[in-house]
Formats: C-alpha cells, structure tokens, sequence
C-alpha cells in the first residue's frame, strides 16, 4: 500500500506504568526512519488535549531525553480517562488532524483507550480523512485481550513480588501466630497483579508468603475467609494476604467501592484491605491485623522495572509505526509466546474492533482447588516477563529521571 506523507500523532491514556515511556521512545525512534513522516507530534494529557489542540514537538526532543524515556514511570506526555461523547468531539478530533496534517495516529492505552482508537479510526474513515490509526498495549492489569501479555505487568509483579519477600521476613521476625498482614493491590475485574504475587514464594507451600491470595474472579466468602486465616497462623507466624482491589462477592458486588464512577462509568475502588483488617479483627480475638495499599507506587516503581518488560513495550512502539506506514489502520500491536522452551515474544497485529473494551480473566485452570492459591503451571507464564533489571542513573542518591522539554505546537484553530 501506497505510503501516506504527513505528521505522527502520539498520545497516552489511563493509568500510567512504568514502561508506558518505552513505548513512546519506541514510536519516536522508529518515525526518524521514515522519510514520509515530516512531523512527530505528542498530545498532551491524551484526547483531551487534543481536542484543546495542545500539541508539542517531539522531534525537537534531545536523543539523551528519548533515551531516558526508557527508565522513566508514569505518563511523559500527560494522560487522561476522558470519554468522547458525541459526534462533535470525533469531529473536533479529525479537524485538528486536518489542521496539522497528521496522517498517523497512535494511541498508547488500555481498554478504554483501544475502544477510543477504534471509534477514531471508523469516524476518520467514515469522514473521508485518510489517517492510520494503530493502538499500543498498556496496562498493568493485564486484561487486554487477544495479546499474551500487556506491557507493564512484568514490572508491577516483580516490584509486588519483592515488596511481598521484603514484608514477609519483617514479618516473620514480629509475628508470633498472632499476626495477619494484608496487602491490597490493583485490579479491577482481573486478578493478574494479585496472581502473579505467588511468585514471592520461595517453595510453592501454603507455609510461604504470600500465603492467601484473593481473586475478584472468586467469590468472597466471609467464613472461608477467616476459616483460612485460621488454619494459616496455626503452622506459621504470620498470614501474609494479598487482595485485588476488585474483590466481589457471590452477587459480584464489590466488597469495597465508593459511590464516584468515572468518565467511563467504573466505580471508584479501595479498600478492600482496611476492609478484610476490620474483618479479621472482629472475627479473630487476640490477633494482630494490618493492612497496606501501595496504591499508585506499584504502577510508578521504575527502580524495580524489568528489563524484558522494557524492551517489549518499546518494541510494541516501534512495530506500530511500521504497520502504519505499510498501510495498517484500526489495529493494535499484540505479543504473542513462542512455543520453544526459551521464552521469545513476537509481535503481531488485531483489530481493534476486537480489543475493544474486552476483558482477559485470570484462567480458572491456574487457581489452585482451595481458591487462595496459584497453581505452579503460572510460574512458567510469569517468570520470564520478570527477568532483567534496568539501569537507572543517580544523581545525589536519587533517581535521575527525564522529562519532555513540550515545546509547543503553535495552534491553528479557535
């Protein structure tokens, strides 16, 4: 297919991870190599601010700064959880594309996003403006479906994992079977975070932290609950459990949800662990119990990052570009799991039309029978998106982390 001379467009949208970056050094490296790419522009704080026209160069970016995009969390470019609503917000949309002659469009997001991709793509092709529109994979939760994995989930699992081994030898040296510790984690609708948490076992025994893991994909059960916690703390020291912030119950109600929804309609959710505290310390006379929600920290932990979670996110970027410039439009770039024994992730593309607002549960067959556990099998799964360690710079003991000059696109609308 005939190349399409013009601008790139690139934005990030919905919670930030700590690889999301890559993905966007991966887009910007990968337009220099394209003489039919002009301009590389970024939208900031996703669709919102493009449809307020807030635009910057990212050519003029220094290649150090696009480097250190590798090494840096959150969102560069700003992010967003806004909802088109209507007609005139795609219509706005194309006519900034227009303005800036932007011929490629790449959005770097979760579920949400992709579905905001998909309706772009249609709206500019049902309006006679031909764009390309390619979506790339993000999200910790790892619940974008038709893709193995989604970038960033390596990373919050390893960072998860090693807080899960550090709490669990403080906690072995002050617990005396008298001490319940709860860590509440992300995840809406999937338990792929609170999952991949079983890889801080150093020996796949119910005597090893984490030593219950709660799933919103089963039910909660009050008396099974404290029935386990029980049976725990009479062979250990400590119950080290692990929560999604998505728990439900039997009726899929969440166990902790505040009335505020969001653009998209979700429910605002945490906790779940001051929840199961209070619960415990009801149920159980004479125990100990905490809770601890790390919250956003999981998701900003660059220091922890791993390295093969890296490469593929700037990978995705990277393959994005290349489909789009060979004709691609209405797709996202997916990884796929080789067959042979030494991992290798290849990269292909689905529609988008498919991704859409879909949802990957964590699979029943790896949920061990007693429901608080994982079964071994995920720690073929898991393990090699946790390898490798990524180098970040110091500067006076602290991180020394990049930020986009955004110097401004003059706008050209009112």
């Amino acid at each position: 297919m005939q190349e399409l001379t013009g601008n790139i467009l690139v934005a990030q949208s919905g919670g930030p991870t700590t690889v999301i970056n890559a993905s966007l050094a991966g887009v910007i490296n990968e337009a220099l190599n394209h003489e039919c790419i002009e301009e590389i522009y970024g939208g900031l704080n996703g669709i919102e601010g493009i449809l307020n026209e807030n635009l910057i160069d990212l050519a003029a970016e220094s290649q150090q700064t696009v480097r250190g995009l590798c090494y840096t969390p959150a969102s560069a470019l700003g992010t967003c959880r806004y909802k088109i609503k209507s007609d005139a917000d795609y219509a706005r949309f194309i006519d900034v594309c227009k303005a800036h002659n932007i011929r490629y469009f790449f959005y770097i997001g979760g579920n949400d996003s992709q579905d905001t991709a998909n309706k772009i793509a249609r709206f500019a092709e049902n309006n006679d403006w031909e764009m390309r529109v390619v979506g790339i994979p993000k999200t910790i939760d790892n619940d974008l479906v038709l893709t193995d994995h989604c970038p960033g989930y390596g990373s919050v699992v390893k960072y998860l994992a090693t807080t899960i081994r550090e709490l669990a030898l403080d906690h072995e040296s002050m617990g005396n079977h008298d001490l319940v510790s709860i860590v509440e984690v992300m995840g809406r609708n999937a338990g792929w975070i609170a999952a991949g948490t079983t890889i801080a076992k150093r020996r796949n025994t119910f005597g090893d932290a984490p030593h219950i893991i709660l799933l919103p994909e089963v039910a909660f059960n009050a008396d099974y609950f404290i029935a386990q916690v029980e049976e725990c703390l009479k062979n250990n020291k400590f119950c080290l459990v692990v929560a999604s912030e998505g728990l439900a119950d039997e009726n899929g109600n969440y166990v902790a949800a505040a009335s505020a929804r969001d653009s998209f309609g979700h429910s605002q959710l945490g906790g779940v662990g001051e929840y199961l505290q209070n619960l415990v310390a009801t149920r159980l006379a004479g125990v100990k119990a905490r809770s601890c929600k790390l919250g956003h920290a999981q998701r900003a932990a660059s220091h922890c990052s791993s390295a093969t979670d890296v490469e593929e996110a700037f990978r995705c970027g990277q393959e994005a570009v290349k489909a789009a410039v060979a004709g691609e439009s209405g797709v996202m770039v997916a990884l796929v799991r080789g067959d042979a024994d030494k991992y290798k992730a290849e990269t292909t593309l689905v529609n988008l039309e498919d991704v859409a607002n879909g949802v990957k549960h964590f699979p029943a067959e790896w949920i061990n029978d007693d429901k608080v556990s994982i079964s071994q099998q995920f720690n073929k799964y898991i393990l090699p998106l946790l390898q490798g360690e990524v180098k970040v710079p110091f500067e006076n003991g602290l991180p020394a982390y990049v930020r986009l000059q955004k110097n401004m696109v003059e706008k050209k609308l009112s």
